[in-house]
């Protein structure tokens, strides 16, 4: 797996100065650090998990008991064996619901992912007399309870992942 700090000092977990700046500066979480950890474990130790060798990681957010990992994965891997991974990364960090998402430039895909098994109806762009952008994500109300984290985390957690401001509409 490519990642953006030092394989050694991930393994290790002793970051060499140059690790230890991008985690200072804030370009690399704790939270980065700790799932670069255990993925890089998966990697080596779970024979299901090979794909893991030609992936890249991005980025994570962590809103309430939710985490959202963005992998570089490549097309051939099945969305069932993101499942699985995800499912064994929550066991690694103590419970919290993690959602493994594959990198795309397409927004509706990534939020998508990030809101399954509730359906996107569509997303428009609102922008705003002060110059500001607000993405409004429309949704069936029936499927507002579908959402894994309550409608105000993913709200958050969407606008601290792409930097713009995220509503969540029920029609």
């Amino acid at each position: 797996m490519r990642i953006p700090l030092d394989y050694i000092c991930i393994k290790s977990g002793i970051l060499c100065p140059r690790c230890q700046r991008l985690v200072d500066s804030g370009v690399v979480s704790n939270l980065d650090v700790e799932l670069m950890k255990a993925l890089l474990d998966i990697e080596e130790n779970q024979s299901n998990f090979r794909f893991l060798k030609e992936s890249s990681y991005v980025r994570s957010v962590q809103q309430g008991r939710m985490i959202v990992v963005i992998l570089d994965i490549p097309d051939t891997v099945p969305q069932q064996t993101l499942i699985r991974l995800s499912r064994l990364l929550s066991e690694r960090l103590g419970g919290f619901k993690v959602r493994i998402v594959r990198n795309s430039n397409d927004l509706k895909s990534m939020v998508s992912q990030i809101v399954a098994p509730a359906r996107i109806m569509g997303i428009n762009t609102v922008w705003l007399p002060d110059g500001s952008v607000q993405h409004v994500i429309r949704m069936p109300r029936y499927d507002a309870r579908l959402l894994p984290a309550p409608m105000k985390d993913i709200e958050t957690l969407l606008t601290q992942l792409f930097k713009y401001n995220f509503r969540i509409k029920l029609v």
